[in-house]
């Protein structure tokens, strides 16, 4: 299971919220490449880089950040918030994304995420399936849609996504532990018989990571991959720690 430090940026500093609330706004540190920097000499390889502003303002606002920190490490940088347009999925990946996660235009223009799908391969679009009570949120976890989540990862599932990072907003920033029922069910629902020519899916779980025993136990589910915030931040699991993880796996 890969581990996935999250940094989350609100003009241009390293910041967390708690379920998704701008209000609970903590900084951790003002220089985002120090922190990744921190993360790389623990031999951690990827990272979960959000654009906050772009989430709210809906386009994309720190490409400058994903910038400084592709050139200056060798992370593999998946970037989300506020890309609405091919254009500021230009910019992504031009700054250097490795991967772009595509949560609230994926509800509100299926035609145009999954023409990027298409563009740019299934190795490269992450869908952000993030939920409040089994429904879709969108619009930076500010409004809850209709769509139902297991129905939505299934059909995106269809059209050939492979990497789902799914957050139980509930549980974001929380450090209660994650929601692992939630990705149970996810995994049950959108297994796939060996006669399929729907590709497997790859499930990262986000949002109330407290422990590192909790990091077993979702490998244990089948979780491809999980995305690790505020624990870190708040040294309730340590880089030491996930560096003997990633060396043991």
């Amino acid at each position: 299971m890969r581990i996935i430090p999250a940094i989350d940026i609100i003009e241009g500093k390293c910041v967390r919220l708690s379920k998704g609330d701008y209000n609970t706004k903590k900084i951790y540190n003002e220089n985002p490449l120090e922190v990744a920097k921190e993360f790389e000499s623990h031999g951690i390889q990827h990272l979960h880089l959000v654009d906050l502003d772009g989430a709210k303002s809906k386009h994309i606002v720190n490409h400058k950040v994903l910038e400084l920190i592709a050139s200056k490490t060798s992370l593999k940088i998946d970037f989300g918030g506020g890309l609405k347009t091919d254009d500021d999925l230009r910019i992504a990946f031009e700054s250097g994304a490795h991967q772009i996660t595509g949560g609230s235009i994926a509800v509100k223009d299926q035609e145009r995420f999954v023409s990027w799908i298409e563009t740019y391969g299934a190795n490269k679009i992450i869908l952000g399936a993030d939920a409040i009570n089994e429904k879709v949120a969108v619009s930076g976890w500010q409004e809850e849609s209709d769509e139902e989540l297991l129905p939505f990862i299934k059909w995106y599932q269809e059209k050939g996504i492979q990497y789902v990072i799914c957050t139980d907003i509930s549980k974001d920033g929380m450090l209660d532990g994650p929601s692992f029922d939630l990705y149970e069910k996810i995994v049950k629902a959108s297994s796939v018989t060996s006669t399929s020519v729907v590709a497997e899916l790859k499930l990262i779980a986000s949002g109330g990571i407290s422990t590192f025993a909790e990091l077993p136990k979702l490998a244990e589910i089948g979780c491809e991959g999980t995305i690790i915030g505020k624990a870190i931040y708040e040294n309730k699991i340590g880089l030491k720690q996930l560096e003997g993880y990633i060396l043991s796996t």
